[in-house]
């Protein structure tokens, strides 16, 4: 293997860090815009950010999930269909939003390939529904994208300006609701890439699918040479709030300062809870099938957004220097002084200690 694919790339974290101040905490934050709603619910982004926001503003928070997902109930939480916008209407005469965080998406790969159209129904015409129902409304919408837009194959971290090149269906779904987004509202475009974090059902994200498999002793393999740059969900939450508190519009990326690939991210989870280190197995995307197609190396450059913030929204994931692979064999090694459990990954792996403000948390083994 390419010992560069499991070597750390600190340059825009350093860039990042060297120009901005210390981010605030949640508490420090102004309430958003009020009532608010949150779209997409059952994926991580959208179940976390509709948790964090119910939790601070009860009463004043509605999330939406698939009418079929009746499992995800609960107060606020509303049964709406991709692109019904008769339904989407009543929501909107009933809680009277002013602002709104889009999470729709289906973002399963393979699914996508395989149903190109239910892609677009979810993808791109619920966002159509968006736009005609918040046409001539005073509403503050920030909307989450993804960074799998890109190929990865410019071989450097993306910026803004770069043209998209996606090579999936989900990708180029969510280009085209991004298109369809700017020329038709005000709003705040964030290109995430893995949001680090749990979800409702426990197997949608990258936490929980690869833990899963570790837990049930099957076997997962990932890819040395996707590339990706993670955050903490929480991290996203805060800056969601943020941004519904300004007026800032445009496309922003706004991913994690530290670069790993999915075959690093497996091994912190594998060894952080403490799981058998032979079930994680290793490819390279070109000794994969073909469907679904996988992007190469999409790292995305967030310096844009830490400059119009003032301060960097993402800690790096994860947060403890000493958590990082080392090699390809580095989830075999198990130190004495590591703490490893799978309480360990919700303690460390998905979600943020607030408490400490520090950029650079080290691990307390």
């Amino acid at each position: 293997m390419d010992r560069r694919l499991t070597e750390p790339r600190h340059s825009q974290e350093t860039r990042t860090r060297a120009t901005c101040k210390s981010a605030p905490a949640p508490d420090e934050l102004p309430p958003p815009p009020l009532p608010m709603l949150v779209t997409g619910i059952a994926g991580v982004a959208g179940y976390q950010a509709f948790r964090y926001f119910h939790q601070r503003f009860p009463g004043q928070v509605v999330g939406t999930r698939r009418c079929d997902n009746w499992r995800l109930a609960g107060e606020g939480i509303e049964g709406l269909d991709a692109g019904d916008t008769a339904a989407l209407q009543q929501l909107f005469d009933r809680y009277r939003f002013r602002s709104v965080l889009n999470a729709e998406g289906h973002c399963r790969l393979r699914a996508c390939e395989l149903d190109p159209a239910l892609a677009h129904r979810v993808n791109v015409q619920s966002a159509h529904s968006l736009t005609r129902v918040l046409s001539g409304r005073n509403v503050r919408l920030v909307h989450l994208s993804i960074d799998l837009v890109f190929s990865g194959l410019a071989g450097a971290p993306y910026r803004e300006d770069d043209p998209p090149d996606p090579v999936t269906v989900y990708g180029q779904t969510m280009w085209e609701t991004e298109q369809h987004l700017m020329e038709r509202l005000p709003c705040c475009i964030l290109r995430i890439s893995l949001p680090m974090g749990r979800s409702f059902s426990g197997h949608a994200g990258a936490i929980d699918w690869i833990e899963s498999r570790f837990h049930k002793g099957k076997p997962a393999t990932l890819y040395y040479d996707e590339i990706r740059t993670p955050h903490y969900v929480d991290c996203l939450n805060r800056l969601c709030h943020d941004l519904l508190c300004r007026s800032t519009n445009g496309v922003f990326h706004a991913s994690g300062p530290r670069a790993l690939s999915l075959f690093q991210i497996a091994q912190i989870i594998n060894r952080v809870g403490d799981y058998d280190p032979r079930l994680l197995m290793g490819c390279y995307r070109t000794e994969a099938g073909a469907i679904p197609p996988r992007a190469g190396d999409v790292r995305l450059d967030s310096s844009k957004l830490a400059q119009t913030l003032g301060y960097a929204p993402f800690r790096p994931w994860p947060s403890a220097p000493d958590l990082v692979p080392a090699s390809p064999d580095w989830h075999f090694e198990r130190p004495d002084a590591d703490r490893r459990h799978p309480r360990r990954i919700d303690q460390c792996l998905a979600t943020v200690d607030w408490s400490d403000l520090s950029d650079n948390t080290t691990h307390k083994g």
